[in-house]
């Protein structure tokens, strides 16, 4: 049985990678504080500056194109991870879950379509007082995801 590495806490070197982050605007007090811990993650895990690639759009449906824009860039390298960062909250109509659904369908249908590991970081919540709660763990978890995933995927190549 083969079993990687990664299996159990992973200790993430980011230094060789190139990662893509894609922000929606929509909500931007919360996404602006999501991409702040995203990038201060990545950073710490030893991924440059000059290898963040950030792109910001207006909403989470907006999202997966973007993603699907940068996984289509390889010169002079294709991007090792992508991160989607977004947030939803609930209102009085079905427009939530229409987004929701639809932006979380994309992004994972993006993974797949070009193979490239993506963490989602769109929060859904209720409420305002959810997605502030959890901005910052979450943008620092898709930080350590996208990582982790990138260097799996590495390793299993």
């Amino acid at each position: 049985m083969f079993v990687s590495n990664l299996a159990s806490t992973p200790t993430l070197d980011g230094s060789s990678l190139k990662i893509g982050i894609v922000q929606a605007r929509f909500n931007e007090d919360i996404t602006h504080t999501l991409r702040e811990a995203c990038v201060a993650e990545l950073k710490a895990m030893g991924v440059a500056d000059d290898r963040i690639t950030l792109v910001q759009v207006p909403g989470a449906l907006e999202v997966p194109l973007a993603l699907a824009a940068l996984a289509q860039i390889e010169d002079p390298e294709p991007f090792s991870a992508l991160i989607a960062l977004g947030c939803i909250i609930r209102g009085e109509t079905y427009h939530f879950e229409l987004v929701a659904n639809e932006s979380g369908a994309g992004v994972t249908r993006v993974g797949m379509d070009y193979h490239v590991p993506i963490a989602n970081a769109i929060l859904t919540t209720e409420n305002l007082e959810q997605a502030v709660a959890r901005q910052t763990d979450k943008g620092r978890d898709a930080a350590r995801v996208a990582v982790e995933m990138a260097l799996l995927l590495e390793q299993l190549a």
